[in-house]
Parts: C-alpha cells; sequence; structure tokens
C-alpha cells in the first residue's frame, strides 16, 4: 500500500511559479512511476506529466510542455512539480498518483494509488 500526501498549492498570479510535492509512503517507492494530474471546475482530470521510477525518463501533456518540469527525489520518496509561466487556465486541483508502471507511457487506469489534491489557483 503506498500514500501519496501533496503540499504547495496556492494562489499566484499569472506568469507566476509554484512547486508542488508530493510525499510518499513505502519502501518501493523507486518502483513506481509516479504522475500529476489536475481537474478544474467542471472538467474531467486530466493527464499533465509523469516520470519513471529511476527518474531518467518523463513525458508531458502539450499544454504544459516547456512550462512544466516534474522529477524525483527517491531517497526522500517524494516527487515534485515545478511549474514557471502558469496561466489562469492551469487553474486546478492537482493530484499525484503512482503506479507499477508495466506500461509507459503509463494510462490514467492503470495509476493505482492517489493523492487528496491540492489546489492551485493562478489569478489573471
Amino acid at each position: 500500500q503506498v500514500q501519496l500526501v501533496e503540499s504547495g498549492g496556492g494562489m499566484v498570479q499569472a506568469g507566476g511559479s509554484l512547486g508542488l510535492s508530493c510525499a510518499a509512503s513505502g519502501r518501493t517507492f523507486t518502483s513506481y512511476v509516479m504522475g500529476w494530474f489536475r481537474q478544474a471546475p467542471g472538467k474531467e482530470r486530466e493527464f499533465v506529466a509523469a516520470i519513471s521510477g529511476g527518474g531518467a525518463f518523463t513525458y508531458y501533456a502539450d499544454s504544459v510542455k516547456g512550462r512544466f518540469t516534474i522529477s524525483r527525489d527517491n531517497a526522500k520518496n517524494t516527487v515534485y512539480l515545478q511549474m514557471n509561466s502558469l496561466k489562469p487556465e492551469d487553474t486546478a486541483v492537482y493530484y499525484c498518483a503512482g503506479s507499477r508502471g508495466v506500461q509507459w507511457p503509463t494510462p490514467e487506469r492503470l495509476y493505482e494509488y492517489w493523492g487528496q489534491g491540492t489546489q492551485v489557483t493562478v489569478s489573471s
């Protein structure tokens, strides 16, 4: 069982930056693909970014490519999402998720563990 706890959300003006963290419990963190997803009000949850267990591979949604960076520190069982050049349309609840990574890129349906989410609000 893996428990995920996000932190770092908040409110920022358009063009600003914000960093999210997701702390994971469990001793097998390195075996998990970690992803970030988001859900805006009235919209379906969407993929944002993912990183392989060892951190060598990443991929991003086109909407955030070049602005967001996913990283992980396996010694700290933590995955990060650095968000730069934020836009109002980035406003959403952001969730981190973990998958045992049987497929890469990992479809959303294969993410088994989810955090409770953290709110990010970008004002114009």
